[in-house]
């Protein structure tokens, strides 16, 4: 009987080579990052202004923007500089604005585990409130096996990154020069809003923003901004007094049924 050579199945398709799967993360990344280009561009304008107003030289004010590349710190910054505040209160007010920086970089590191120390360096100085917010999903979702997903991050990071310089430019360039009809200080609570309503989904979220909301405006009369540091205390407050008791009240219920596991009430 006629025997045939045993046929080997043929070997799988070669991976695709890493840089095109890096490039396509890094362009997804930064394309996702356009639109907010719209809200982020007059925030670095007014950077501009207001870092020439504080008294900061142009390069000054350029050199913040690419070192410190943090556009609410930048602005406070300014504001208490113009103040005359003392420095103390100066680094307590940046610090506790970058707290929420730690909360970030907490929930993306399971997904950057197996990073290089310089890897995780690069990206904690791309790492911004709108980076954060658009990538968070990319990040953190356990059904894609990529290897290559913090190049997203890099790439909305990056993207980023260039909105703020461009527009730090164009504001020191302009100076005084911008129209006061033009209502670029809107811009600034309109980006925050945009990042942060969309994320408020619990009664203790409720209770953080409308606590702080109110404390910023009972303690305006604050000297050197420090109703901003009230603000974000009394809030913190409220959104972990709140969580703490819905913990509570859940414990308890937990308790009750295991206690009555036939879930009748007890007369």
């Amino acid at each position: 009987m006629e025997t045939f050579p045993e046929q080997t199945p043929p070997p799988p398709p070669a991976a695709s080579a890493a840089g095109p799967n890096r490039r396509a993360e890094y362009a997804d990344g930064f394309r996702r990052m356009l639109p907010l280009w719209a809200g982020v561009f007059p925030f670095g304008m007014i950077y501009g202004v207001l870092a020439l107003e504080c008294g900061l030289a142009p390069w000054q004010a350029q050199a913040m923007s690419s070192l410190v590349f943090a556009g609410s710190s930048q602005i406070v910054l300014c504001q208490l500089l113009a103040a005359s505040a003392p420095l103390l209160v100066v680094f307590t007010a940046i610090a506790i604005i970058n707290l929420r920086h730690i909360l970030y970089s907490a929930s993306l590191a399971p997904s950057l585990r197996a990073l290089p120390p310089w890897w995780k360096a690069v990206l904690a100085y791309f790492l911004t409130d709108e980076a954060y917010a658009t990538t968070l999903g990319r990040m953190t979702d356990p059904d894609d096996p990529s290897r290559f997903r913090h190049w997203h991050l890099l790439g909305a990071g990056t993207g980023l990154w260039l909105c703020w310089q461009i527009a730090t430019l164009t504001g020191i360039l302009l100076g005084r020069g911008v129209p006061p009809e033009w209502g670029l200080d809107f811009a600034i609570p309109l980006t925050f809003i945009a990042i942060v309503v969309p994320r408020i989904k619990t009664r203790s979220d409720w209770a953080a923003v409308i606590t702080s909301g109110i404390a910023v405006i009972v303690f305006a009369s604050l000297p050197f901004k420090l109703s901003l540091i009230a603000a974000t205390f009394a809030g913190v407050l409220a959104g972990m007094w709140l969580t703490r008791r819905a913990n509570s009240v859940a414990d308890a219920n937990r308790a009750a049924g295991k206690n009555n596991p036939g879930g009748g009430s007890v007369r």
